[in-house]
Parts: C-alpha cells; structure tokens; sequence
C-alpha cells in the first residue's frame, strides 16, 4: 500500500516541482507575490521528493516503519516550509500573527516562530544527509555550534557575541538571509531550469549525438575512442554541467571502447574522469556554481560576461586533455576502433540528421536568447520551447507526452539533491552573515599572506580542494566566495578572474585523490580500482590545476586586462600562443613521448620548458616596467627555445629510447 502511494505521490511532485519552477521563475503565473515564499515552495517539493525518493538508510528502504516516518517528516516539511508562505503572502494576511508578516517581525519572533525554524532547520540537515551524504550536514552543524557558542570561542577561533536559539531559527530558516537565500535562489532560478533542459535534450537525441559525433570525428584516429571521450565530455558538459554525470553518460560508451583499443582500464577510467570533470567549464550552460558567480558578482554584461571568461580556459583544458591523449596513445601503440553506432552515416549526414539539428539549435537559441541579451532563466526557457516545437514537428521521432512527463520526473529527481544542498549552504551563509565571521577570517588571512598574492592563492586552492572532496563543487565555491572571494579582491585580483579561480579549484576537487567523485563514477564502469583511476584522472587533469594561476596572472587569458577591462587583442593572441606551448610542452613532460619516446634527461628538459612557459609573473608590478617585461621575456624566450629544440631533436632521432 505505501509503495503504491509512494509510486504515485513521486511522479506527481515532481512534474508539479518542474512546472511550479517553470512558471514561477519566467511569471507566468502570478500565485506567489514573495521571493521567499516562491523559494519556501521550492524547498518544500524538493524536499518532500527527497524524503520519498531516499531512504533513512539502505537496509531500510523496504521497511514499513521508516517508510512512514519518511511521510512524517515530508508532512514536517510541508508545514514548516508552508508556515513561511502563509506568514509570508499578502492573501494569507488575516492569518498573520500580531497582524504582522514574517519578514517585518525579524527581531522579535514570537515562540511557534522559533520552533517552526529550528525543526524546519532539522529537516533541511536529514534531508541533505539522504541525498549527498554527511559532509555537508556536518559542516553545517559545526557552524551552528560556532554561532551557538561564540561568546566561549578562544580568541584564535573568532569569538563573537552568539546566537540563541532564537537567533539561529531566524538567520537560518525564518529571513531571507540563509535557507531561503542567495544558494537557493541560485538553484531556483536557473539550475533547476538547466537539469529541466538537458533532460529535454536527452529524449530528443541530443545526448546520443553527441557520443555519435564524436565517434565520427576520432573513431579512425590512433586513441580514438580516447579521443571521442574528451570531445564527447566536453559537448555534454556543455548540456549537463556535472562532472558525475558527465563521466557516467559518456563513459558508458567511451570506456568499452578504450579497453578494446590497448588502453588499460584505469587510465581509460581516468582519462573519462579528467574530460568529465571539465563540462561544468565549458560555456554556454557551465555548472551550478557559474550561477551562483552571476548573483554574487553581477559583472557587466551578465552572464555573456562570464561565458566569454571562460571560453578560452575551458578551450586550454580540453586542448591539453587531448595531447596527452594523443602521446598515450602514441607511446602505448594504441590502435584504432571502427566506428559503430554512426558508420553507416557520414559526418555531414550526421550533423544534418534530426538530433544534430536538436542539438545545435539548441545550443544556438540558448546562446542567441543570451546575445539579445535575456536572462540566463528566460533564455533556457526559450530554449526548451525551440526543443520542444522541434520535437513535436519531427515526424519519424516525435517527442510524446508521455516522453514530456519522463522527462520532467526525472528532472526532478536529478535535482532534488542540488535542491537539500543548496538550502544547507544556505545555513552556512545565513551564520556567516550573522556572525561576521567572513571579515575577521579575511583579515587574519590576510595577515598571514602579507599581501603576498601567491600564497593566497594556494591557501584557497587547497582549502576548496580539501573542501571540495565532501560537498558539490557549486556548494564548494559559494561557501570559498563567501569566505575567501573578498581577499582576492583587497589583492588587487579582478572581482570576476577572482571567482572563477574559486570556481575552478571546485571543480578541480572532482579527480583529486582520495576523494575524487568523477574518478569513482568512472571506475565503477571501467572495472579498475578507485585510487589508480583517481591518480590517472588527477594526472590526465593537471594543466587544471595550473590553468587558475595562469589567467590570474595572464588575465588576457579571460578576455580581460589587469584592472578587469576589455583586453587587448595583441596581448590576447601572444597569452594564447604561450599557453598553447606551454601546455603541448606539458602534454609531452608528463607522457614521455612526442615524436618518440623520451629519455629521462630530454623528459625532464620538456617539463623544465613547460615550467618556463606557465610560470606566473608578478602582476603587482607594472606591466610597463622594462625589469617586469625584460623578465617576462627571458623565462618566456627560454622556455619556447628550450622545447622547440628538444622537440626537434625528439622528431629526427628516429630512434626509441
């Protein structure tokens, strides 16, 4: 009986959950006058979904008991979160306490307020637990316990005056400041919209085009079911932006067809990783954390601004994927793999076929709609019309209801861990506004760095990668901007370069061992075991983690200057000229093979070049300065002279050592 209720109650909240977004983001309807209450609903069916959908515990999914203890705390939710609605909208004024809203008795709570708060507080913590395990939720209580107990903080942990109980409901889930804030908000209006989007875009055929595509452009290539694994992640990357998703989708196919090529299951697993991990890079949709970027930075030009950031970087890492690639595949002798799925077609009747007119017309509605420019969330929203009306009018293929409705289920299902994740961090940012904690760890930071750029920079690598391992990387880079963005800024770092090194370095926790996401997904598909998937992943990535710093110093590389205007297009093509031998020159070191196979001396003279060429320069110092540039000059010269001649030298040997 309850699998029953459960089996109907699920697909009907979640069809509701996406059209409730749908309409609510674009106003379509106008049912919800306040942003708060729209994001109480939000919460509301994500988290319902969420108590229905994951299980108190595996070994208890199929017992009676913890099946009605899930409805119990699904009711919970819904009246917590409906408390803040009916406290909230104009039309339930009769029924407000005292005859004031929730948002005008801020600072004077009544009892049923704070009680209302703290246990929907608690329902936020399990239903994060459920979908994405205990890191966060943890995470989240040390800062309660942080706020809680502030006035007995010795003085190195940054004591403040604390929160009562009361304090912690109405920071945390009774304002706008915390729950129902910037990470949710950020999930409502347009995570939430790009889940919907490639969920429309798979049922077309525009995923299987993708796997299909590539497979025509490399399959004949020595490596190239290698090959179609970075170009086939860095197209679905461009529809998903999620790294575990991106690895499990396409190395599905990629996989099995790098074992029967010579690859070794691990390094195929690592390879499908490193691409994987990259997507949320790649414009025009990137990953939940470009958006999140967007509301905390609101640059000139919205999102347009940041696409065109990221553009020349997603297009480094991808190029550097793909040489080391090619000298693997080179140095191990692998050979080639007919094409199948798409052989009886060839690439042009592949890209005029229906799901390559899906596909790209896709991509270019949602990047015109972008230009006109509309909002990011109308833009997707368009976007999923132009699909739709495409679908409908295919005659061989056409997209059903039924489809529509699949598709919106398993939106929603997708989702409703980002939906549980997004209102914890949102905990998190609610006390961090609360406490101030944010400016005394920014000052103290800053007093350990003397201003030193450098070592900035590697304190927040390493704390987003460490804290990356645990939480989703969009979570990972709101809670390090909220921390560390500001730092960045009094360093003399351009608001927007600062952010998407915070953005990168989340991603980047992806395929950095012991806790390498995209490296588990992968691995379970390749056969291999999880570390050495981890270790090739963390490997195949590097030119990612040496990308941030490059564009942080070379802020051409992100179309800007070094006060965060437009760039000059002379100095652009020269950063892109150095990035791209520098990075083949890396591809190369960390392979041991360009033409031939290097001898560990040469070897070690190609990574010394690719050193030279992507060594940071001090942007403290004036670019005018003849010293800055005479020195700049020499290490760049150096560099470029040093691998032409041992790459040179590689090629006339003739000769494997």
């Amino acid at each position: 009986m309850i699998e029953r209720i459960k089996g109907a109650l699920i697909p009907t909240l979640a069809v509701v959950l996406c059209l409730f977004t749908l309409l609510e983001v674009n106003s379509f309807t106008h049912l919800l006058q306040q942003e708060q209450s729209k994001l109480a609903v939000f919460a509301m069916l994500g988290m319902v979904l969420c108590f229905l959908t994951f299980p108190l515990h595996k070994k208890l999914e199929h017992s009676k008991i913890s099946q009605l203890f899930d409805f119990v705390l699904a009711a919970g939710t819904v009246a917590c979160c409906g408390y803040v609605v009916v406290q909230m909208e104009p039309v339930f004024e009769s029924w407000w306490i005292d005859g004031q809203s929730l948002g005008n008795r801020a600072g004077m709570n009544l009892p049923v307020d704070m009680y209302v708060g703290l246990v929907g507080l608690v329902l936020v913590l399990e239903a994060t637990r459920r979908s994405i395990g205990l890191a966060l939720p943890i995470l989240a209580i040390a800062f309660l316990l942080f706020a809680y107990y502030g006035r007995a903080l010795p003085d190195w942990a940054f004591p403040h005056s604390g929160l009562d109980l009361d304090g912690l409901a109405s920071s945390t889930f009774l304002q706008s400041t915390g729950i129902f804030g910037v990470a949710l908000n950020v999930m409502f209006k347009y995570v939430f919209l790009f889940v919907i989007f490639g969920a429309f875009l798979e049922i077309t055929g525009g995923t299987q085009f993708i796997i299909d595509f590539s497979e025509k452009v490399f399959g004949g290539s020595a490596g190239g079911p290698a090959k179609i694994a970075v170009l086939g992640s860095g197209l679905m990357g461009s529809l998903s932006g999620s790294a575990v998703a991106n690895a499990v989708t396409t190395g599905t196919f990629t996989i099995p067809m790098m074992r029967n090529a010579g690859f070794k299951p691990h390094i195929a697993g690592g390879i499908t990783a490193a691409a994987a991990s990259g997507g949320a890079l790649v414009p025009p949709i990137m990953g939940a954390g470009a958006y999140m970027m967007l509301e905390i930075v609101n640059p000139e030009g919205g999102f347009v601004s940041i696409m065109k950031a990221a553009i020349l970087p997603a297009i480094l890492y991808y190029f550097s994927i793909f040489m080391i690639v090619h000298f693997s595949a080179k140095r191990i002798g692998a050979h080639e793999v007919e094409d199948s799925e798409s052989k009886d077609r060839t690439i042009w009747q592949l890209l005029f076929s229906f799901e390559g007119m899906i596909f790209f017309g896709a991509l270019a509605s949602l990047i015109g709609f972008l230009l006109v420019p509309f909002s990011a969330f109308r833009s997707v929203t368009y976007t999923l019309g132009v699909i739709l009306v495409l679908g409908v009018i295919h005659p061989g293929n056409r997209i059903t209801l039924g489809e529509i409705r699949d598709a919106l289920v398993k939106s929603a299902r997708g989702g409703v861990s980002l939906i549980a994740a997004s209102a914890c961090v949102g905990i998190i940012i609610g006390i961090v506004q609360a406490t101030g904690v944010a400016g005394d760890f920014n000052s103290q930071i800053a007093k350990v760095v003397e201003h030193n750029l450098f070592f900035a920079l590697v304190g927040i690598m390493t704390v987003s990668i460490i804290l990356g391992m645990g939480v989703p990387s969009a979570v990972c880079y709101l809670l390090m901007a909220t921390l560390m963005g500001p730092l960045l800024g009094e360093l003399g770092v351009p608001l927007l370069a600062a952010h998407m090194f915070i953005f990168y370095f989340g991603m980047m926790s992806m395929v950095t061992p012991p806790v390498a996401l995209a490296a588990y997904a992968s691995a379970s598909i390749a056969g291999s075991t999880i570390m050495e998937t981890a270790f090739a992943a963390f490997r195949f990535s590097l030119i990612g983690f040496v990308l941030p710093y490059m564009f942080i110093y070379r802020p051409e590389l992100l179309l800007m200057n070094i006060n965060g205007g437009p760039a000059n297009w002379g100095l652009v093509v020269v950063e892109v000229g150095i990035a791209v031998l520098g990075t083949v020159a890396l591809a190369a070191g960390i392979t041991g093979f360009m033409f031939q196979r290097f001898n560990d001396p040469t070897r070690a003279g190609v990574l010394a070049a690719a050193v030279l060429l992507l060594a940071p320069h001090k942007v403290e110092i004036a670019a005018d300065d003849p010293a800055f540039n005479t020195v700049r000059i020499l290490m760049t010269t150096a560099g470029a002279a040093l691998f032409l001649i041992l790459a040179v030298t590689n090629h006339m040997s003739g000769k494997k050592t």
